[in-house]
Protein backbone atom coordinates (compact mmCIF):
# COMPACT_ATOMS: atom_id res chain seq x y z
CA UNK A 1 0.00 0.00 0.00
CA UNK A 2 1.49 3.33 -0.98
CA UNK A 3 1.35 6.23 1.61
CA UNK A 4 -0.64 8.89 0.11
CA UNK A 5 1.40 12.19 -1.30
CA UNK A 6 0.13 15.63 0.40
CA UNK A 7 0.63 18.55 -1.98
CA UNK A 8 2.46 21.79 -0.82
CA UNK A 9 -1.04 23.35 -1.50
CA UNK A 10 -2.49 20.94 0.85
CA UNK A 11 0.07 22.13 3.57
CA UNK A 12 -1.68 25.72 3.20
CA UNK A 13 -4.90 24.55 5.29
CA UNK A 14 -2.71 23.76 7.91
CA UNK A 15 -1.17 27.25 8.09
CA UNK A 16 -5.04 28.55 8.26
CA UNK A 17 -4.91 26.56 11.56
CA UNK A 18 -2.44 29.33 12.95
CA UNK A 19 -4.19 32.21 12.42
CA UNK A 20 -5.97 32.07 14.91
CA UNK A 21 -3.21 31.49 17.29
CA UNK A 22 -1.75 34.58 15.85
CA UNK A 23 -4.72 36.80 17.00
CA UNK A 24 -5.13 35.15 20.44
CA UNK A 25 -1.03 36.23 20.51
CA UNK A 26 -2.23 39.74 19.53
CA UNK A 27 -5.05 40.14 22.07
CA UNK A 28 -3.05 38.82 25.07
CA UNK A 29 0.00 40.69 23.83
CA UNK A 30 2.00 37.37 23.92
CA UNK A 31 4.96 39.07 21.70
CA UNK A 32 5.85 35.18 19.74
CA UNK A 33 4.28 35.80 16.42
CA UNK A 34 7.54 37.08 14.76
CA UNK A 35 9.45 34.64 16.28
CA UNK A 36 6.76 31.81 15.39
CA UNK A 37 6.63 33.31 11.80
CA UNK A 38 10.61 32.97 11.86
CA UNK A 39 10.14 29.52 12.87
CA UNK A 40 7.93 28.22 10.72
CA UNK A 41 9.32 29.69 7.43
CA UNK A 42 12.80 28.64 8.22
CA UNK A 43 11.37 25.12 9.00
CA UNK A 44 9.63 24.95 5.40
CA UNK A 45 13.02 26.00 3.42
CA UNK A 46 15.17 24.35 5.21
CA UNK A 47 13.05 20.74 5.27
CA UNK A 48 12.63 21.06 1.54
CA UNK A 49 16.39 21.88 1.00
CA UNK A 50 17.63 18.77 2.71
CA UNK A 51 14.61 17.03 1.29
CA UNK A 52 15.79 17.72 -2.23
CA UNK A 53 19.27 17.07 -1.08
CA UNK A 54 18.50 13.87 0.86
CA UNK A 55 16.78 12.74 -2.79
CA UNK A 56 19.80 13.08 -4.50
CA UNK A 57 21.90 11.26 -1.90
CA UNK A 58 19.88 8.20 -1.88
CA UNK A 59 19.79 7.88 -5.29
CA UNK A 60 23.73 7.89 -5.37
CA UNK A 61 23.99 6.02 -1.83
CA UNK A 62 27.53 6.05 -2.43
CA UNK A 63 28.96 4.90 1.25
CA UNK A 64 32.10 7.76 1.26
CA UNK A 65 29.31 10.65 0.58
CA UNK A 66 27.09 9.09 3.43
CA UNK A 67 29.87 9.06 5.67
CA UNK A 68 30.75 12.54 4.69
CA UNK A 69 27.01 13.58 5.38
CA UNK A 70 27.03 11.95 8.76
CA UNK A 71 30.21 13.64 9.92
CA UNK A 72 28.43 16.55 8.88
CA UNK A 73 25.43 16.12 10.71
CA UNK A 74 27.64 15.08 13.48
CA UNK A 75 29.49 18.39 13.12
CA UNK A 76 26.33 20.58 13.39
CA UNK A 77 25.05 19.05 16.33
CA UNK A 78 28.35 19.76 18.33
CA UNK A 79 28.28 23.34 17.16
CA UNK A 80 24.69 23.28 18.29
CA UNK A 81 25.50 21.42 21.97
CA UNK A 82 28.41 24.20 22.41
CA UNK A 83 26.26 27.09 22.14
CA UNK A 84 23.25 25.90 24.51
CA UNK A 85 25.69 25.06 26.80
CA UNK A 86 27.34 27.37 29.26
CA UNK A 87 31.00 26.58 27.85
CA UNK A 88 33.42 28.27 25.74
CA UNK A 89 33.72 26.99 22.30
CA UNK A 90 37.06 27.20 21.59
CA UNK A 91 37.89 24.49 24.65
CA UNK A 92 35.06 22.83 24.52
CA UNK A 93 34.29 22.02 20.61
CA UNK A 94 36.49 18.96 20.62
CA UNK A 95 35.38 17.47 23.35
CA UNK A 96 31.70 17.54 22.49
CA UNK A 97 32.82 16.69 18.95
CA UNK A 98 33.95 13.64 20.55
CA UNK A 99 31.32 13.03 22.63
CA UNK A 100 29.05 12.97 19.54
CA UNK A 101 31.11 10.90 17.21
CA UNK A 102 32.63 8.07 18.83
CA UNK A 103 29.04 6.63 20.45
CA UNK A 104 26.81 7.55 16.74
CA UNK A 105 29.59 6.00 14.69
CA UNK A 106 29.82 2.95 16.64
CA UNK A 107 25.84 2.63 17.49
CA UNK A 108 25.01 2.95 13.69
CA UNK A 109 27.60 0.76 11.90
CA UNK A 110 26.58 -2.04 15.04
CA UNK A 111 22.49 -1.08 14.52
CA UNK A 112 23.06 -1.19 10.85
CA UNK A 113 24.92 -4.80 10.70
CA UNK A 114 23.37 -6.98 13.35
CA UNK A 115 20.02 -5.37 13.94
CA UNK A 116 19.31 -4.59 10.27
CA UNK A 117 21.80 -6.83 9.11
CA UNK A 118 22.79 -4.61 6.14
CA UNK A 119 25.71 -5.86 3.71
CA UNK A 120 26.78 -1.87 2.96
CA UNK A 121 26.99 -0.45 6.55
CA UNK A 122 26.42 2.95 5.54
CA UNK A 123 23.50 2.59 3.15
CA UNK A 124 21.43 6.14 2.71
CA UNK A 125 18.22 5.20 3.13
CA UNK A 126 19.05 3.37 7.02
CA UNK A 127 22.06 5.19 8.20
CA UNK A 128 20.79 9.11 7.44
CA UNK A 129 17.40 8.69 9.04
CA UNK A 130 18.98 6.71 11.96
CA UNK A 131 21.47 9.40 12.83
CA UNK A 132 19.03 11.68 12.98
CA UNK A 133 16.73 10.10 15.38
CA UNK A 134 19.99 9.47 17.15
CA UNK A 135 21.85 13.00 17.37
CA UNK A 136 18.11 14.98 17.83
CA UNK A 137 17.99 12.89 21.32
CA UNK A 138 21.57 13.15 21.93
CA UNK A 139 21.76 16.59 21.38
CA UNK A 140 19.25 17.39 24.20
CA UNK A 141 20.84 14.92 26.37
CA UNK A 142 24.35 16.78 25.99
CA UNK A 143 22.89 20.02 26.74
CA UNK A 144 21.27 19.11 30.25
CA UNK A 145 23.36 16.94 31.07
CA UNK A 146 26.40 19.56 31.09
CA UNK A 147 24.89 22.50 31.82
CA UNK A 148 23.47 20.66 34.73
CA UNK A 149 26.67 19.31 35.92
CA UNK A 150 28.19 22.90 36.09
CA UNK A 151 25.01 24.60 37.03
CA UNK A 152 25.19 22.54 40.14
CA UNK A 153 29.08 22.73 40.86
CA UNK A 154 28.75 26.78 40.61
CA UNK A 155 24.97 26.24 43.20
CA UNK A 156 26.93 24.27 45.42
CA UNK A 157 30.55 25.70 45.54
CA UNK A 158 30.88 25.19 48.89
CA UNK A 159 30.13 21.02 49.12
CA UNK A 160 32.50 21.44 46.31
CA UNK A 161 35.42 23.06 47.82
CA UNK A 162 34.52 21.07 51.23
CA UNK A 163 35.08 17.62 49.43
CA UNK A 164 38.43 19.13 47.81
CA UNK A 165 39.66 19.96 51.24
CA UNK A 166 39.21 16.79 52.50
CA UNK A 167 41.81 15.23 50.26
CA UNK A 168 39.67 14.33 47.30
CA UNK A 169 40.90 14.40 43.91
CA UNK A 170 38.87 16.82 41.23
CA UNK A 171 37.20 13.41 40.50
CA UNK A 172 36.31 12.61 43.61
CA UNK A 173 35.02 15.96 44.29
CA UNK A 174 32.82 16.26 40.73
CA UNK A 175 31.33 12.77 41.42
CA UNK A 176 27.71 13.47 42.82
CA UNK A 177 27.25 16.38 40.51
CA UNK A 178 28.25 14.24 37.74
CA UNK A 179 25.77 11.61 39.23
CA UNK A 180 23.14 13.95 39.48
CA UNK A 181 23.18 15.36 35.76
CA UNK A 182 23.24 11.68 34.18
CA UNK A 183 20.21 10.68 36.52
CA UNK A 184 18.71 14.40 35.38
CA UNK A 185 19.71 13.49 31.49
CA UNK A 186 18.31 9.94 31.35
CA UNK A 187 15.14 9.82 33.25
CA UNK A 188 12.64 11.82 31.07
CA UNK A 189 13.98 8.76 28.36
CA UNK A 190 13.08 5.85 30.80
CA UNK A 191 9.75 7.68 31.51
CA UNK A 192 9.50 7.67 27.35
CA UNK A 193 10.16 3.85 27.53
CA UNK A 194 8.17 3.36 30.38
CA UNK A 195 4.68 4.69 28.73
CA UNK A 196 5.66 4.70 25.22
CA UNK A 197 2.97 3.09 22.64
CA UNK A 198 0.35 3.77 26.12
CA UNK A 199 0.51 7.08 26.13
CA UNK A 200 1.94 8.28 22.74
CA UNK A 201 2.85 6.33 19.18
CA UNK A 202 6.34 7.65 18.37
CA UNK A 203 7.42 8.75 15.50
CA UNK A 204 9.16 6.12 13.42
CA UNK A 205 6.39 3.93 14.14
CA UNK A 206 4.15 6.15 13.28
CA UNK A 207 6.12 7.21 9.72
CA UNK A 208 6.26 3.20 9.24
CA UNK A 209 3.32 2.58 9.60
CA UNK A 210 1.98 5.54 6.98
CA UNK A 211 4.40 4.08 4.31
CA UNK A 212 2.93 0.62 4.37
CA UNK A 213 4.41 -1.68 7.11
CA UNK A 214 2.79 -4.09 8.81
CA UNK A 215 2.83 -2.23 12.78
CA UNK A 216 4.68 -5.05 13.94
CA UNK A 217 7.58 -4.38 11.62
CA UNK A 218 7.44 -0.93 12.95
CA UNK A 219 6.76 -1.94 16.79
CA UNK A 220 10.37 -3.93 16.32
CA UNK A 221 12.33 -0.57 14.33
CA UNK A 222 10.64 1.43 17.33
CA UNK A 223 12.21 -0.87 20.13
CA UNK A 224 15.36 -0.89 18.75
CA UNK A 225 15.62 2.54 17.73
CA UNK A 226 14.30 3.50 21.72
CA UNK A 227 17.26 1.08 23.25
CA UNK A 228 19.72 2.43 20.87
CA UNK A 229 18.83 6.36 21.92
CA UNK A 230 19.32 5.66 25.82
CA UNK A 231 22.61 3.70 25.10
CA UNK A 232 24.04 6.75 22.73
CA UNK A 233 22.30 9.52 25.22
CA UNK A 234 23.84 7.81 28.39
CA UNK A 235 27.73 7.45 26.76
CA UNK A 236 27.59 10.59 24.95
CA UNK A 237 26.45 12.62 28.12
CA UNK A 238 29.37 10.59 30.39
CA UNK A 239 32.16 11.49 27.40
CA UNK A 240 30.59 15.39 27.15
CA UNK A 241 31.33 15.96 31.03
CA UNK A 242 34.47 13.88 31.45
CA UNK A 243 36.18 15.47 28.55
CA UNK A 244 34.79 19.16 28.77
CA UNK A 245 35.79 18.98 32.52
CA UNK A 246 39.53 18.94 31.68
CA UNK A 247 39.69 22.42 30.12
CA UNK A 248 36.63 23.72 32.42
CA UNK A 249 38.89 23.80 35.38
CA UNK A 250 42.57 25.70 36.51
CA UNK A 251 45.19 24.26 38.14
CA UNK A 252 43.55 24.99 41.31
CA UNK A 253 40.76 22.02 40.66
CA UNK A 254 38.16 25.01 40.58
CA UNK A 255 35.50 26.64 37.59
CA UNK A 256 37.38 28.77 35.18
CA UNK A 257 36.45 32.23 35.20
CA UNK A 258 34.71 32.53 31.80
CA UNK A 259 32.72 29.68 32.95
CA UNK A 260 31.71 31.31 35.69
CA UNK A 261 30.59 34.16 34.09
CA UNK A 262 28.55 32.68 31.61
CA UNK A 263 26.67 30.85 34.14
CA UNK A 264 25.72 33.17 35.61
CA UNK A 265 23.90 35.13 32.71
Amino acid sequence: METINISYFSLIYLLILYIPIVLINLKLKIKINKKLMIAIVRMIIQLSLVGFFLQNIFKLDNSLLNFCYLILMITVASFSAVKNCKLELRNSIIPIFIAFILPNIFTILYFNKFIIGLDSLLKARYTIPIAGMLLGQILSGIIISVNNFYESIRKNEKEYIYLLSLSCSKLEAIKPFFKSAIQATVTPTIANMETIGLVALPGMMTGQILSGESPMTAIKYQIAIMLAIFINKYVSSILAIFLTSFSSFDHFDMLRKQIRVKLNK
